[in-house]
């Protein structure tokens, strides 16, 4: 265990300061401090406000992570920080805090991908990714489906969204129903209590000459508004259990339906879901019995680890160190549009990044953490 590299991970994407510490793949500490409440009465993430949330919880959310871990700044190994995607001012405050530990401390610095970040945390939780693995990302901003063959160098888009997020669906739905923000958890919660066959909502992206593996969730979030804008204008009373459980149902059924479709085309035989929306009961019971009839073995963290979190960039940001990836330049920047066909941002030349950190050991000496 001690060889294992020990690092440290800023997650900064949306509206949780997330901060995690790992050492090789196993978690040391998760720490996290959510911007939620300020964006309910929006109704959705304010940028702004979500910057500037992250600078007030960016030192305590650090010294939280690294107390629950027991380690000393001076012990790590790296830091990893995600670059991008994500809101681009939400994003700074974690590039920027992460360079200037790395820094002061003497540290390798690794620019991480959001979406990477979220296929590799489940190796904190089932171990190795195999390799290649079909990964599912559902989330607030994302529905992707990825092919990974190594998680530190080669993620293949296989398809994704054309419109409307899963997730932001969920909140589209969630307020035409009055049932507040973020959506998926209360979506997921009334939709136990109704009817998932109590009303034909339409899938999406479904037909012979359609993308096999992109998704669109525009036209079921449509159908479903005007579905419970007909019934209350008709003076009848909004059925909400069975209208969150059919549109969950519509949902989730795309999604179990094109991931496995896309196992058995590529001949893969490992499925990971990960993102926010992979903390959905249904989905993961839906997910669970397509896997288990076509003979492929699914992978879900438990649902704390499938939400934002710093867990998930320290776990890629250890990878990268275990398989010797370069380090990032200390001219890193966030790219709130970066590819998830580069899962991390290098250095410009290892000769240049060498002379760099090689001057970061010599003014660190001094400074607060030696």
């Amino acid at each position: 265990m001690a060889d294992e590299p020990l690092v440290l991970g800023i997650e900064t994407s949306c509206d949780e300061t997330g901060v995690g510490v790992v050492r090789g793949t196993t978690l040391l500490a998760d720490a996290i401090a959510s911007s939620v409440d300020e964006h309910a009465r929006f109704g959705g993430v304010v940028p702004e406000v979500a910057s500037r949330a992250h600078l007030e919880a960016m030192v305590p959310t650090i010294d939280r992570a690294l107390r629950e871990a027991g380690v000393s700044a001076r012990d790590l190994d790296g830091i990893a920080v995600t670059a991008g995607p994500g809101l681009a001012g939400a994003l700074l405050v974690g590039v920027s805090a992460a360079k200037a530990y790395a820094y002061a401390l003497g540290k390798p610095l690794y620019g991480v991908n959001h979406l990477a970040s979220h296929i590799c945390v489940d190796q904190l939780e089932h171990g190795a990714l195999p390799e290649p693995t079909m990964a599912l990302l559902v989330s607030g901003g994302h529905s992707s489906l990825l092919l990974s063959t190594d998680i530190t160098s080669d993620v293949r888009p296989m398809g994704a969204t054309i419109d409307d997020a899963a997730g932001e669906a969920f909140d589209k739905i969630a307020r035409v129903l009055n049932l507040g923000f973020p959506g998926g958890p209360v979506i997921d919660r009334y939709a136990r209590e109704g009817d998932p066959k109590a009303i034909a909502f339409p899938r999406g992206l479904t037909g012979p000459r359609d993308p096999a593996y992109d998704f669109s969730f525009s036209g079921l979030k449509t159908s479903v508004a005007r579905w419970i804008e007909a019934k209350r204008a008709a003076g009848e009373e909004v059925p909400v259990r069975d209208v969150a459980a059919s549109f969950q149902e519509a949902v989730v059924d795309v999604l179990t339906r094109k991931a496995v479709r896309a196992c058995k085309d590529e001949g893969v035989d490992h499925l990971m879901i990960g993102g926010g929306v992979a903390a959905n009961s249904r989905l993961r019971v839906l997910a669970q019995e397509r896997c288990e009839a076509a003979g492929i073995r699914l992978r879900v963290p438990r649902p704390k680890l499938c939400t934002d979190n710093g867990a998930m960039v320290a776990a890629l940001g250890a990878e990268m160190v275990a398989r010797g990836r370069a380090a990032s330049s200390w001219d890193l920047s966030a790219d709130s549009s970066l590819p998830v066909t580069d899962p991390h941002v290098p250095g410009r030349t290892h000769d240049t990044h060498a002379h760099d950190h090689d001057h970061v050991h010599e003014v660190a000496k001094d400074n607060l953490y030696s």
